[in-house]
């Protein structure tokens, strides 16, 4: 148990919980190039930095930066951003894995317990959720890639499910800002939590405590 863990809380950034004999830097390093990856390459955040750093689109009727020789996409270094769509593949692996901690974070002791922290890593899951299956690869994905939505039982299935990715894409942005701060948020609780500086609030259940308090 350490400083990004304890009792059934384990820090998204620590997530799955990895060690070995031959790594001898912080964990995390070996999980976080995945979401952090994920997010890099992501259509919401590319056009937000895009703007905001680079200045591309400038204005409207400005031309782009390189004039005619401008690209976009289509060339190193940015043509790197087309590995978003697997990026989506093992960040949803790792959503599962999130999602499997929140379900742990009930636990205490092998009994049920609630606590404040339960309910913490259970919203950041839900909101992460929202962010990666609003993503525009995975609605793509899901049915964005077919030419006709009745031609079979099939894809009449995948424009229901299309339908209802739609409705987080549409609110792509705000899931994006809110789950980047809700990993962050539980991460800095659970720390909190280890140390001693925060104390659980238990509503269900046996009280979690510190074993290494400051």
């Amino acid at each position: 148990m350490g400083k990004y863990e304890i009792g059934g809380y384990l820090s998204p950034f620590f997530s799955p919980k990895l060690s070995f004999d031959w790594w001898h830097w912080s964990p995390a390093i070996l999980i976080l190039w995945i979401p952090a990856g994920f997010r890099a390459t992501c259509y919401y955040y590319r056009k937000a930095y895009y703007r905001a750093y680079f200045a591309d689109p400038p204005a409207c009727g400005v031309g782009h930066l390189g004039g005619e020789q401008y690209c976009g996409e289509n060339s190193f270094p940015l043509v790197v951003q087309n590995i978003h769509r697997y990026m989506l593949y093992l960040a949803l692996i790792v959503l599962a894995i999130l999602w499997i901690d929140a379900y742990n974070a009930f636990f205490l002791n092998g009994q049920f317990r609630v606590g404040v922290g339960s309910l913490v890593f259970l919203a950041n899951v839900v909101f992460l959720s929202n962010y990666s299956f609003g993503c525009h690869a995975f609605r793509h994905l899901i049915g964005g890639r077919l030419n006709c939505f009745s031609c079979s039982s099939a894809a009449k299935t995948q424009l229901k499910l299309w339908h209802v990715v739609s409705k987080f894409n549409e609110h792509h942005m705000l899931w994006a800002w809110i789950s980047l701060f809700s990993v962050g948020f539980t991460d800095f609780y659970t720390r909190m939590v280890a140390s001693g500086a925060f104390t659980d609030v238990t509503l269900i259940g046996q009280q979690l405590v510190a074993t290494n308090p400051l």
